[in-house]
């Protein structure tokens, strides 16, 4: 298997763990170093380490109690990197369908995620998973 058969297996395997709300796996995924870097400016936007990953990952959960699926559209690789768009939808708290589209660009090292850069319609994030509250000007 190449290098990068091997990473777009990972990273279905990231998105298979993400559709089971497998808190555990998603944080596992990472390396002790590695981030996830959420577009935008956003309340849930920001760099979060491996510790805050595992958090977050529950949070998300407990904001979709019957879960979030994530569909793949379509991935390319080459080396070490995998870029994945895909669409999301799923039951919020609220009782509101969130939908939404996103490019994810996922770095690998030695076979664990490094950096996952997410990117994504940030006017439905804070529409639905934000609850239309916004980040005060200049913060």
């Amino acid at each position: 298997m190449s290098q990068e058969q091997r990473n777009k297996q990972l990273v279905r395997d990231f998105i298979d763990a993400l559709n089971r709300g497998d808190v555990a796996a998603i944080a596992d995924a990472y390396t002790d170093d590695g981030y996830c870097l959420t577009m935008g400016n956003t309340l849930i936007s920001g760099k979060f380490g491996k510790a805050q990953v595992r958090q977050a990952a529950g949070l998300i959960y407990q904001a979709f109690p019957q879960g979030i699926h994530f569909t793949i559209d379509a991935m390319t690789a080459e080396g070490e990197r995998v870029a994945l768009e895909a669409h999301s939808e799923g039951l919020h708290a609220s009782g509101r369908t969130y939908t939404n589209q996103y490019h994810f660009l996922f770095e690998f090292r030695d076979g664990q995620l490094a950096v996952l850069k997410e990117y994504m319609d940030t006017e439905r994030v804070t529409e639905i998973l934000c609850g239309g509250q916004r980040r005060p000007a200049g913060a």
